[in-house]
């Protein structure tokens, strides 16, 4: 009876034993698992983080465009008086480049003097163009650069800001044939259009 007690311990003893270690096994599996889920919320929030960051940034470009639209809207409504064409030979902007000659900052200086003496509840629309070298935005980030080169320049010699704007139409507007070296280089211009 002793040996049938003992042997009745024995096997519960052993069976115990056993729903222990598969415990422990259970235990070891669901932290391993909860290890890759908490290891992949950290990686999903992280690219949700930089997404953030980069709508913000999204969000930044639209509204500086949506200005720029409005304040060209702006322009339109106004009575044109008359333009001047930055493209002669001494002024071209040379390729890639939105960088003034001198002989295009004494003709800005002409014009930013006439239009001192002329009246001074003009607008400006500042036009940047590029001739069809290189991808579409490569051309009109070049052509807002030139016409921005050119804004900045006025402004500096006394035209204010709040009176011109900037417009860009990179390589769709040219003047010339683009498959020529003298075609390319009358469109890369910027103009300048006065208004009322």
């Amino acid at each position: 009876m002793q040996k049938i007690i003992s042997a009745k311990f024995a096997a519960t003893l052993l069976a115990v034993s056993a729903l222990g270690l598969g415990g422990c096994a259970t235990k070891k599996y669901v932290n391993e698992q909860v290890s890759v889920v908490d290891n992949r919320a950290a990686a999903t929030q992280k690219q949700l983080d930089q997404q953030q960051i980069q709508l913000s940034q999204l969000d930044k470009t639209a509204q500086d465009a949506l200005k720029r639209a409005t304040d060209a809207g702006k322009l339109a409504e106004g009575k044109f008086l008359y333009s001047m064409v930055l493209s002669d030979d001494s002024i071209k902007f040379p390729l890639d480049s939105s960088k003034l000659s001198p002989e295009a900052e004494q003709r800005l200086s002409v014009f930013v003097d006439k239009l001192k003496r002329e009246n001074k509840n003009i607008y400006l629309e500042i036009q940047g163009h590029t001739d069809a070298s290189g991808p579409d935005s490569v051309n009109d980030r070049l052509g807002e650069q030139r016409a921005e080169t050119v804004r900045m320049f006025m402004n500096k010699h006394g035209v204010p800001l709040n009176r011109m704007a900037t417009i860009s139409y990179g390589e769709k507007d040219p003047v010339a044939d683009n498959k020529t070296r003298t075609g390319r280089s009358e469109n890369r211009r910027v103009v300048l259009i006065v208004m009322s």
